[in-house]
């Protein structure tokens, strides 16, 4: 029951981490396309004052479709390097799954060791985790 209820908690904990990373992930992308978009603009400001004849309305709708292409192509690259980033950070973090269905006993006894000082470890991490939040709760409230 109580290994149940710490994997419970650790995986509650791992979910928590990675919905923080997520959000920073996410509002330091926001920002990057927010000073991309401005500085496109401050550059299509200065053209436009520099040469207000050059840009026909063929050539913008040309200039729109290429920038939209490569906006997708980016954001389609940056999608791939988040998902395999997460799947390396989730191998990282739970580690590979161990093969038991042919093993000995000495290798059981390894393996359940093995887990017992990770399980451990979690448990040091997640008090860490929990006093943080709860000193952080207690200088919100003041």
């Amino acid at each position: 029951m109580a290994d149940d209820e710490v994997r419970r908690v650790v995986s509650t904990l791992v979910t928590n981490v990675h919905c923080l990373q997520a959000k920073k992930a996410k509002q330091a992308e926001i920002d990057r396309k927010r000073a991309e978009v401005r500085k496109r603009m401050e550059e299509a400001s200065k053209a436009k004052k520099a040469k207000k004849g050059f840009m026909t309305p063929e050539r913008k709708k040309k200039l729109r479709l290429l920038l939209r292409k490569k906006a997708a192509e980016e954001l389609k690259k940056e999608q791939e390097r988040k998902a395999a980033e997460r799947r390396r950070i989730i191998e990282e973090r739970c580690g590979k799954p161990k093969n038991i269905e042919d093993a000995n006993e000495d290798a059981l006894v390894r393996v359940c060791k093995e887990y017992h000082t990770r399980i451990g470890q979690l448990e040091d991490e997640k008090f860490d985790l929990e006093y943080i939040v709860k000193r952080k709760d207690m200088e919100v409230e003041r």
